[in-house]
C-alpha cells in the first residue's frame, strides 16, 4: 500500500468517505464495473492473452500471473475499495458481461485531495475510444467524490496511446518527471496530466 493510505499508527485511513459508483455505463455496449474476487478468472484469463501487449509498459506484467495470483489480487481490490483508498474496475462489453476487456482503477498512490487513474486495455480492442470512454467516467466519477479535488494521469512519455487518453479529455500536461524506468519501453520521463482543482 503506498504511503498516502497508510497513517503512522499503520491503521488504514480512508482517502475519501464516499464510494464511486459501481457500474459505470460507457455507452457504445461498453462498461466498467467493480472488479470483484469472482471476476479473478476472467483477468487472469485477459492478462495472459495480453502479456506480450502489456509488458513494454506495465511492471506487473513481467510475469504471467497465477490463476491463486489473481484471485489474491481480487481479494486486495475488494478490501481497498472498501477501505476508500482505492477503487479497481474491469472494462466489460454489455453483451458478454463475464468477458474481460481491460483494467482500470482509481489509485490513492498521489497524495490527499487526488485520485490517479490508471488503465490498460485488451490489444483486440484498442483504437476504438474505450479508454478514453472509461477514463472520462473516472474523471467524473472521482471529482464528485468528497474531498477529491483533482484528477491524475501518469504515462511514461514515450507511451503515445497512454497520452492520448487525457490530451483528448483536456487535461492539462503538468510536468515531466525524472522517474527510474520500471518497465522495458519506459524512458524515464513521466508525464503528470492533471484536471480539477
Amino acid at each position: 500500500m503506498s504511503h498516502s493510505t497508510d497513517a503512522p499508527d499503520n491503521t488504514v485511513r480512508p482517502l475519501t468517505a464516499g464510494r464511486p459508483p459501481e457500474l459505470l455505463p460507457l455507452g457504445g455496449g461498453a462498461h466498467l464495473r467493480r472488479r470483484r474476487v469472482a471476476d479473478a478468472a476472467g483477468l487472469n484469463a485477459a492478462v495472459l492473452a495480453n502479456l506480450d501487449h502489456l509488458r513494454p509498459w506495465m511492471p506487473w506484467a513481467a510475469q504471467a500471473p497465477t490463476l491463486p495470483e489473481s484471485e489474491q489480487l481480487s481479494v486486495r481490490g475488494e478490501q481497498v475499495w472498501d477501505e476508500g483508498t482505492d477503487f479497481m474496475y474491469l472494462l466489460g462489453l454489455d453483451a458478454e458481461p463475464a468477458l474481460v476487456i481491460g483494467g482500470f482503477g482509481l489509485h490513492g498512490r498521489i497524495g490527499p485531495g487526488a485520485l490517479e487513474i490508471g488503465y490498460w486495455v485488451h490489444r483486440e480492442h484498442t483504437g476504438r475510444g474505450l479508454a478514453t470512454a472509461a477514463a472520462r467516467a473516472l474523471t467524473e466519477a472521482a471529482l464528485a467524490l468528497p474531498g477529491i479535488t483533482r484528477a491524475e494521469i501518469h504515462c511514461d512519455e514515450s507511451n503515445a496511446a497512454s497520452a492520448a487518453v487525457p490530451r483528448k479529455l483536456g487535461y492539462t500536461l503538468d510536468r515531466i518527471d525524472a522517474a527510474t524506468p520500471t518497465a522495458p519501453a519506459e524512458t524515464g520521463r513521466k508525464m503528470i496530466w492533471v484536471t480539477g482543482a
